[in-house]
């Protein structure tokens, strides 16, 4: 965590904040992801709206991870409050990898750790934006290569391999024929697969949940004024929205 809250750092002092945003964003937003998205709504301006649901959608995974996060051992009001807002990814893949044995002392030190290293991580990208003569490109791509890491190291056994064999494949078939709509069509191939291959869904339950799927993505750029990038099918017909 401490080398990307250094990268967040140097887009705050990048993006024109103050040296105090950065302690100040990941004290009161503690989420990575979301900050990095924030920093750059707020430069561009965007509707409070905009920023709140893309706010909640790129944190509703944090939903699931209640479902099986040791909380119950937190008895005290206010450090309950804090684990809940502390909750983050690597706090819950500590507590995944070794579900038994916590206690509250042993839960709240080791996300106040996360917490720390997040915040001085940020303090030191900060210092290190003042001293640099020159700004750095790329470092927007930092979240992402974390989530790259991830995604590779979670593919250590062969059960996994499956999984990331079809999001491949369904991007590079993407890319081949609907290069301007690469990524929404590459969902939209990869969902079914996955629910034939590997959830082994009947072709009613695919059918069903694929249209829910695109319907959601549909929606979700509708609510943020989104238009899908333009490709070879804009220039052969006039597309409706979003697709122009």
């Amino acid at each position: 965590m401490y080398p990307i809250g250094i990268a967040f750092g140097l887009l705050v002092i990048q993006y024109g904040y103050e040296w105090w945003a950065a302690p100040l964003f990941s004290g009161l937003i503690f989420a990575g992801s979301t900050e990095m998205l924030v920093i750059a709504l707020v430069v561009g301006a965007a509707p409070l709206g905009a920023i709140a649901l893309t706010t909640l959608l790129v944190n509703f995974r944090h939903v699931f991870y209640a479902f099986s996060f040791p909380l119950h051992v937190v008895k005290n009001p206010i450090a309950r409050f804090y684990s809940v807002f502390a909750l983050i990814d690597e706090a819950y893949a500590v507590t995944a990898a070794r579900p038994a044995g916590w206690s509250a002392w042993r839960l709240i030190s080791m996300q106040i750790a996360f917490h720390s290293y997040w915040v001085f991580g940020g303090l030191t990208g900060v210092a290190i934006a003042e001293l640099i003569p020159f700004e750095i490109k790329g470092l927007e791509f930092a979240l992402c290569a974390l989530f790259v890491t991830l995604t590779l190291d979670s593919c250590r056994t062969k059960k996994q391999i499956p999984s990331l064999l079809l999001a491949g494949l369904s991007f590079t078939i993407a890319l081949v024929v609907i290069p301007g709509q690469a990524l929404f069509a590459a969902l939209l191939i990869f969902f079914p697969f996955f629910l034939i291959v590997r959830a082994k869904a009947g072709p009613v339950a695919v059918v069903l949940m694929s249209a829910a799927a695109a319907g959601f993505i549909l929606l979700l750029a509708w609510a943020l004024s989104l238009n899908f990038p333009s490709g070879a099918l804009q220039d052969v017909a006039d597309l409706p929205w979003p697709f122009r």
